[in-house]
């Protein structure tokens, strides 16, 4: 009697056809849920539903503005411990009477918990993370350009952005081992990589390295006009490192539809006319803003004759096909050359990363090493289309003369070495004058014309004194008859 009322003490009552054993114990957690007076059949739905769940839970990874999308079960979620759900099933539910029960006021008193494990598929995971792979970049240059605060500034350009595969597949699975059904945003992990041209470097730029003014206020408006074209054909080159540059491939053709104009030029040893007349003195600024900045040159030619605008061998002349202006960026970084002409002002500056010591100064300076007079020389040319009288000097004269540039350098104002960086030439000529030629007189023409090519100008002056009409045989006679008797 006893034990059939401590029986039924002991197994509560149920509905329907289900059995005390066929229930799970109180006490028996998965996670969060509570499995207590479940079926198993209960027990897998709740946990099928929970792992169905997780596996529609949306992961994404964020490159930029660009992302990749997958879920848990896309990632290749497994339910790896299924075999709890066997245990749990036994617990408070097999030996006799006195077992069970015991067991199960143990569960009551002392909770048992478990915990789903689960598992993702490698290759699943890293295909995602490489799919962001094509979003990788490379770095882009900045432009640069001179604001009017005269300093360089960058212009547009991008760093480069590289996809860190393994870390961002790391970062991955960090979150994602929580397994909560909470959608997932991860951070890929990326590298960056600056272009040569980048905006950090441009500001550093701002040091000038070199630079040069030269004089253009007496020249002709044609002459400006070249001077002014040339300059802006220049003006903005960026040169890189060990990079040449040739300022006549950069100015030529010199045609009027290049933006040039006729004014004069030095040529074999004389004045001419000629398109880009007066582009040498762009050349000569720049390049005595290159010495100072102590670049490699590569080219240089003096001119045939001396110029005005910078002492002997300053200058440096250029002529398509002749002569060439070459030089090179010797520096670690970029240069930027800045030329301008205007209001009579020629000025070049280049500009870079200025790595010389602040205690270190440069000189130049020239010396001449010989001369050769030619203020009384004389050059005469015939003009048949000018009539006698015309007398006009075209060219002045130039004396020969031989320079060599020097280069001093100075630690804290104490000359530390002298070195020689050229040497020129400059041949003599002589002034030359247009005669003209053309008389009414044949003895007067003729006597111009052998004054001109014994290159005399006291005889043409004695020639131009002639009278310009010739007098007749009659006229001579009558002047030597004798007067009439009173």
């Amino acid at each position: 009697m006893f034990g059939a009322v401590l029986l039924f003490v002991l197994l509560p009552v149920f509905a329907g056809n289900v059995r005390a054993e066929d229930l799970i114990s109180e006490g028996v957690y998965i996670g969060e849920m509570d499995l207590g007076g479940m079926t198993m059949k209960e027990a897998r739905q709740m946990v099928n539903a929970e792992v169905k769940k997780l596996s529609q839970t949306p992961v994404t990874i964020t490159m930029g503005e660009h992302q990749a999308s997958s879920t848990y079960g896309d990632l290749g979620l497994t339910w790896t411990n299924q075999g709890i759900m066997k245990e749990i099933g036994l617990l408070g539910t097999t030996g006799n009477i006195l077992d069970r029960y015991k067991k199960q006021k143990d569960l009551q008193n002392s909770n048992v918990h478990y915990s789903l494990k689960y598992t993702l598929n490698a290759q699943a995971e890293r295909a995602l993370v490489e799919s962001l792979a094509q979003y990788n970049t490379e770095p882009v240059s900045c432009g640069i350009y001179m604001g009017d605060d005269g300093m360089l500034h960058p212009d547009g350009g991008s760093d480069g952005v590289t996809l860190n595969v393994e870390t961002t597949l790391a970062t991955l699975n960090e979150y994602l081992m929580d397994y909560q059904p909470v959608a997932k945003e991860i951070p890929a992990e990326v590298s960056y990589s600056q272009a040569e041209i980048n905006p950090e470097l441009v500001e550093n730029m701002n040091s000038v390295l070199g630079s040069a003014t030269t004089d253009y206020s007496s020249s002709s408006a044609a002459r400006a006009q070249n001077i002014w074209n040339a300059t802006n054909k220049i003006n903005g080159t960026l040169l890189m490192p060990g990079e040449a540059f040739s300022v006549t491939a950069a100015a030529v053709p010199f045609t009027a539809e290049n933006g040039y104009e006729k004014a004069p030029s030095y040529e074999a040893g004389q004045v001419v006319e000629s398109y880009g007349g007066g582009i040498c003195q762009v050349s000569t600024t720049l390049y005595n803003a290159l010495l100072k900045a102590e670049m490699d040159i590569y080219e240089r030619s003096n001119h045939t004759m001396t110029v005005s605008y910078v002492e002997p061998s300053k200058d440096a002349a250029i002529a398509e096909g002749i002569m060439d202006l070459v030089f090179a960026n010797n520096k670690d970084t970029p240069v930027y050359i800045y030329g301008s002409a205007y209001y009579g002002t020629l000025n070049f500056k280049i500009l870079g990363v200025e790595t010389r010591p602040e205690n270190r100064t440069l000189e130049f300076y020239s010396e001449v090493t010989g001369r050769q007079d030619m203020s009384q020389a004389t050059t005469l040319v015939p003009r048949y289309d000018q009539n006698a009288g015309y007398l006009v000097q075209t060219q002045t004269a130039h004396e020969g003369l031989s320079a060599v540039l020097w280069k001093n350098i100075y630690i804290d104002g104490v000359l530390q070495d002298t070195i020689q960086v050229n040497s020129s030439y400059y041949q003599p000529t002589a002034a030359v004058f247009e005669v003209g030629v053309a008389s009414a007189n044949p003895q007067k023409q003729a006597a111009l014309i052998s004054a001109v090519a014994s290159n005399s100008l006291s005889a043409v002056q004695t020639a131009m004194a002639m009278p310009e009409t010739a007098e007749t045989e009659s006229e001579t006679q009558q002047g030597q008859q004798a007067p009439p008797s009173p």
